[in-house]
């Protein structure tokens, strides 16, 4: 278990604490406290993340390669769809809790943008269009 991760199940259990000390009163600004603390988490490492790809692009250039190659692999993907999942269920909570449907309509349509986005950003052609080939493009005939 990493150290973040310790620190994080601890702010969770003095969140928890805290709201069964204080009432129902202050639960949503409980939450709000907690969940921004996990997303200024997640900025960092994303941040970091992206600080260290930037790296090591650089590097591949720096070395003469024509053009840094994409470092986005099938565990990649894989994994920003399980994360995108997980935090679903609190932001689907949140959201139908506090506004009902179109709360929970909201939350599902920021995930499935931000889905879309990462999909478009791993595959750039993805919602192109598309030459029609036809008998005359053939490249097979003569």
């Amino acid at each position: 278990m990493d150290a973040h991760d310790v620190e994080l199940k601890k702010e969770l259990n003095a969140t928890l604490q805290a709201r069964r000390e204080l009432g129902d009163e202050y639960e949503s600004a409980l939450v709000d406290s907690f969940l921004e603390k996990v997303d200024q988490r997640i900025d960092g490492a994303v941040e970091r993340r992206v600080r260290r790809q930037m790296a090591e692009q650089q590097m591949v250039v720096a070395r003469g390669s024509r053009s840094p190659q994409g470092t986005d692999s099938w565990g990649e993907r894989f994994g920003f769809g399980i994360v995108s999942m997980v935090l679903a269920i609190p932001l689907s909570a949140i959201g139908g809790g506090i506004a009902h449907l179109p709360g929970l309509l909201v939350a599902w349509a920021g995930i499935v943008g931000v889905n879309v986005v990462q999909a478009v950003r791993t595959n750039p052609g993805l919602f192109g269009r598309r030459r029609r080939t036809s008998s005359q493009d053939s490249d097979w005939e003569d």
